[in-house]
């Protein structure tokens, strides 16, 4: 009889077992994207000088264009009073997609050197927090260089919007670093090597930062790169946070581009730009599935 009736110990130990909570599962992966993030950010304080690149390349297109366009006869780049407010939208949103479009760099030096496998291996609540981790370097970086542009043009003259339009700056950059952190991210997992993907890199930077509004306005072009720059994400961030600059009333139903087709709203190009980053954010799901799988 003993054999076939459970004590009365037993039948607690069995009704008081633990139930798996869904806000351990978060907090683990919490805890897992942020020691990943800090792990990202002690590589960059051992060798900071991709930060300090980062940073002294867009104060130099600043010192160097901006003298250049020094002379320039007012009206020439649109209600822009000086040259350094036209080119400080363009120099912020390329400085951002060119850091966003190196964040496949480290993903893939550690796919080389081993350290991938490892993280695959490791008994992690979820894969995607070594993804997460990435975005959330490249966002905290881009804000840190896009506070130190907009604080170095205000030193040289152009301005500064006030705090909305700093809030809606910051609301364009996450947009456009977003979308092109996930585009590197799934060439990381993608190409064969760290070559490749610096030879990606390299071919797409200037074709798209001479295809965008970034150093000339729509109507210096001809008519088929007027097309080929309002079909260039870019563009659509460039745009509102140029209007920024020069309309302190702004609002979601401000025109701030002249597009071929038509005009475009600001609220209109946020729109953009979040389909922008959600339709590549989406395409790489399946390979990053693959991938960890």
């Amino acid at each position: 009889m003993s054999q076939t009736i459970d004590s009365p110990e037993r039948e607690k130990k069995m009704t008081t077992q633990p139930v798996p909570e869904t806000g351990n599962a978060i907090a683990e992966f919490l805890q897992e994207t942020t020691a990943l993030t800090k792990r990202l950010f002690v590589q960059l304080q051992r060798r900071p000088s991709t930060l300090i690149a980062g940073i002294i390349q867009p104060l130099m297109w600043l010192i160097l264009f901006g003298a250049l366009f020094q002379n320039a006869p007012k009206g020439l780049f649109g209600e822009s009073l000086n040259y350094l407010q036209f080119l400080g939208a363009g120099v912020i949103v390329f400085t951002a997609f060119a850091g966003a479009l190196n964040a496949g760099l480290p993903v893939m030096f550690d796919r080389e050197f081993g350290f991938l496998n490892r993280f695959l291996v490791a008994p992690l609540s979820t894969r995607f927090s070594i993804v997460v981790a990435s975005a959330v370097y490249i966002v905290v970086l881009s804000f840190l260089q896009t506070g130190i542009i907009l604080t170095a043009g205000a030193l040289m003259g152009a301005g500064l919007p006030g705090g909305l339009g700093l809030a809606a700056i910051a609301v364009i950059i996450f947009l456009l670093v977003l979308g092109v952190t996930g585009l590197s991210l799934g060439l990381a997992f993608a190409l064969p090597g760290h070559v490749e993907l610096i030879a990606v890199i390299f071919v797409t930077n200037l074709p798209l930062l001479f295809a965008s509004t970034a150093l000339a306005p729509l109507s210096f072009m001809p008519k088929w790169l007027q097309v080929v720059a309002t079909l260039n994400p870019l563009s659509y961030a460039i745009e509102p946070i140029r209007y920024l600059y020069l309309h302190p009333d702004w609002n979601l139903g401000s025109v701030v581009m002249h597009a071929p087709w038509g005009d475009v709203s600001f609220g209109g190009a946020l729109l953009v730009l979040a389909a922008f980053a959600t339709v590549l954010l989406a395409s790489i799901q399946p390979l990053l599935r693959r991938t960890f799988a």
